[in-house]
């Protein structure tokens, strides 16, 4: 079974690399003509099918920017792309559009920009072709923001967590063949693109960035609920977890706490949840006490980001080194981030201590919105990303003022 696997694999890459040789011709030819085609949006971003592209979006689209989100399929997130190309389409003809590139045939004559990820842009997923796409992109005519999200970066040689390395094999041991694909592409877009964005954790495997962020996550603010219910000890502590893979979220760090608390009487109801749509996960946020996050990783993404501004506390796992390096750099005070800080050795104590001083996770709450509406909100990442447009050339095509 094995070999037959190999076998049609290898078929696949053959059959793949003799059609992409053939239709080099005419991407050049599509990309030339582009340069002179006039295009119908100021910004793409895509194709990977992450929900932050849609606040992405609309960040750009406050500040005057024409844009549209782009992907080739969805995940069980959200699917609320602007252009979803063949997702519900039989899986052949997906095949047949990975293999003749209609993606990029569609982008390069609709964005005068895009913004995309290190594994790649219209060309993911080719078998050779990817390695020419920032200069196919160069004779379009597009300039390219480049920006991390996790696994697009992760060369776990340069990792520096030694913890994180031993989870991410357990949860993706395929991940270990990916090295060389991933270092090879994350030298291709640092070198080639017209700006690069970095932070999180990320600044552990990339040797440059033209713009550093606390992470250029964003969330729409407006849409938060920061009605904080307080919690009592009258009541059972209602935790939420929601870890998309569970060995690098340090699950099993959660569980062992909370049934060793519970075996010293503290009353704690634990939501564990996976694989929902995010609508589902913000209800979740707004009906709980406190939200564990992740132990591990080093820093907060997304779903914290989410919580905070809902005005929900936040344990979470921040490096100490990523935490100086951006107090010294000046992207945050001393202190600042309202996340209650935990390891796996200490989170036992972490939640013992916030339920015997339930203070402690209401000041940490009422900080949450604050600070997200100062470094997350569509205004504040849509400032940086306007900033950036304005440096390579791209200015906004929408004249605001019409619309007041």
């Amino acid at each position: 079974m094995n070999k037959w696997f190999y076998y049609r694999r290898l078929i696949r890459v053959v059959i793949g690399f003799i059609i992409e040789l053939a239709i080099i011709p005419w991407i050049l030819s599509f990309a030339l003509a582009a340069n002179f085609f006039k295009k119908k949006f100021d910004i793409g971003i895509g194709p990977e099918p992450l929900i932050n592209n849609i606040y992405h979006a609309k960040a750009l689209k406050a500040k005057g920017y024409s844009v549209e989100t782009f992907v080739n399929h969805v995940y069980y997130i959200t699917d609320k792309f602007d252009r979803v190309l063949f997702c519900r389409s039989s899986r052949i003809i997906r095949i047949i559009s990975n293999l003749l590139c209609l993606l990029f045939f569609s982008v390069i004559f609709r964005y005068r920009a895009l913004y995309i990820y290190f594994n790649g842009g219209a060309l993911l997923g080719t078998i050779f072709l990817w390695r020419f796409e920032p200069w196919l992109y160069k004779l379009a005519g597009i300039k390219i923001v480049v920006m991390p999200y996790g696994g697009d970066v992760q060369d776990l040689t340069h990792c520096q967590n030694i913890h994180f390395r031993h989870v991410v094999g357990l949860d993706y041991p395929e991940h270990r063949k990916t090295r060389r694909m991933v270092d090879a592409k994350l030298n291709l877009w640092i070198n080639n693109a017209d700006h690069v964005i970095s932070g999180c954790d990320w600044v552990d495997y990339m040797h440059f960035w033209d713009t550093l962020m606390l992470s250029h996550f964003s969330i729409d603010t407006i849409k938060s609920n920061t009605n904080h219910e307080i919690w009592s000890q009258a009541r059972p502590l209602k935790i939420l977890h929601a870890p998309n893979h569970t060995n690098i979220k340090g699950t099993k760090y959660f569980l062992d706490a909370i049934e060793g608390l519970r075996a010293e009487g503290f009353q704690i109801e634990l939501v564990i949840v996976n694989g929902v749509e995010n609508k589902r996960i913000r209800e979740l946020i707004d009906a709980v006490d406190l939200v564990a996050d992740q132990l591990i990783i080093g820093w907060y993404a997304m779903f914290a980001i989410e919580a905070m501004s809902a005005c929900k506390p936040v344990i979470c796992y921040l490096r100490k080194d990523l935490l100086r390096f951006y107090e010294d750099v000046g992207l945050v005070n001393n202190c600042e981030i309202p996340i209650i800080q935990s390891s796996v050795q200490d989170i036992k104590d972490v939640i013992r201590g916030l339920m015997l001083n339930p203070e402690l996770m209401h000041e940490a709450a009422n900080r949450g919105p604050e600070y997200v509406e100062k470094y997350h909100s569509l205004e504040s990442v849509g400032k940086v990303f306007d900033s950036i447009n304005r440096s390579i050339g791209i200015l906004p095509s929408v004249d605001l003022r019409a619309k007041l």
